[in-house]
């Protein structure tokens, strides 16, 4: 006769005979992450090679905290090899708090809480950058898939200088780094989070390897002082400011602006040009009387605009220079650009400088704008 045993039992009598090991259950949901990029970023060159710079905001909504573990980039139509894979201490740099702007440490994102992962992705200049990106998040050993998001936003135009000269530093220009403030500069205006300066650059002028020689408080004695800006294109000025006094220069606890800084102050006297295109070119911090410009007028590439100087948010004399897709000051998003043509001076551990045609430099690197005309 044979005996018959429901499954369960010959189950059970295998597991008397030998331990089993248990299955792993099932997670009843999927993460419950929110994955947002509130802007599609725009490719850009800089150095043979090709850059893309954007957020992605990630909410929990689930009501216990999880912890992020990894982010892969990931090209749809490849989708077996990720582009860019993000964790650990690399991961953590680039996570902040949306409540604080503090980094997440650890990488815990409790439950009801957002964080912004500032991403950074480098192509080799011969590879082709995908027309869209998604994106793979886990967290806790879970993991959630999209976000999906192009990479060619906004036309990419090709401009000017806005200064001359030689021995110009790109300071606080695109990079990753985490004290980046232009990178990493998140405010919320009608309604929503924007950074206007992502891809800003403060040009300041260096002999040397300083800002300045001689009495540091002392506007003149910073080389960046009274030099003209210029016109970047064939445009048409939207707007001016004028008047607004100069702070004395000084950083940190030495910082005292010479009037109280305000969204309203903050770019100091400025000029605005409207570049076609829905983009628009921003000239901070300029010296009182010295605009040049009216509203209405249309101005040819390499013009004199202003002198640069040390109102608003300045600490010492520098000229912030931004597009953004807005008319109105602080409140667009931050696009890219490229120069059309700049020297790139040489490097700790390089021999020469390098002539960069139709990029922009990053962070901190010393460029020259030798023969550039205006009027």
């Amino acid at each position: 006769m044979r005996f018959r045993f429901p499954l369960h039992m010959v189950i059970a009598l295998i597991c008397i005979a030998a331990p089993c090991q248990q299955l792993p259950k099932p997670a009843p949901f999927p993460l419950q992450m929110e994955t947002r990029i509130p802007f599609a970023p725009t490719a850009f060159p800089s150095e043979g090679h090709t850059y893309l710079f954007y957020e992605m905001h990630l909410t929990n909504f689930m009501p216990s905290s999880v912890s992020l573990d990894r982010i892969e980039v990931i090209n749809p139509d490849l989708p077996a090899q990720p582009i860019a894979v993000f964790e650990g201490q690399r991961l953590q740099s680039m996570t902040v708090l949306l409540t604080s702007g503090k980094p997440a440490v650890p990488l815990q994102v409790a439950g009801g809480q957002t964080v912004i992962v500032f991403m950074s992705i480098e192509f080799d200049g011969t590879a082709k950058v995908p027309e869209r990106l998604a994106h793979r998040v886990v967290a806790s050993g879970l993991a959630a898939e999209g976000a999906i998001v192009e990479t060619h936003h906004t036309p990419l135009q090709v401009l000017g200088p806005p200064v001359e000269g030689p021995s110009w530093i790109a300071d606080d220009a695109p990079d990753s780094d985490p004290d980046n403030h232009h990178r990493r500069g998140v405010h919320v205006l009608n309604g929503q989070p924007v950074i206007d300066e992502r891809y800003a650059i403060d040009w300041q002028r260096v002999q040397n390897g300083a800002t300045s020689s001689g009495d540091p408080t002392n506007k003149n004695s910073y080389f960046s002082y009274g030099k003209p800006v210029l016109a970047v294109a064939d445009a048409r000025v939207i707007a001016t400011r004028d008047g607004l006094p100069e702070n004395i220069p000084g950083h940190g606890n030495a910082f005292h602006p010479a009037i109280p800084i305000t969204l309203d102050t903050i770019p100091g006297n400025f000029i605005t040009l409207d570049l076609g295109h829905g983009q628009y070119a921003y000239y901070f911090h300029l010296q009182p009387g010295s605009i040049r410009v009216k509203v209405g007028e249309h101005v040819r590439r390499g013009q004199v605009l202003a002198h640069i100087g040390a109102s608003g948010d300045a600490r010492e004399p520098h000229l912030h220079f931004e597009v953004t897709t807005s008319p109105k000051p602080l409140t667009g998003e931050g696009i890219p650009y490229v120069i059309e043509r700049y020297t790139l001076m040489p490097a700790e551990g390089t021999s020469s400088a390098r002539y960069r045609i139709h990029e922009l430099p990053l962070n901190k690197r010393i460029v020259s704008f030798q023969g550039v005309s205006h009027d």
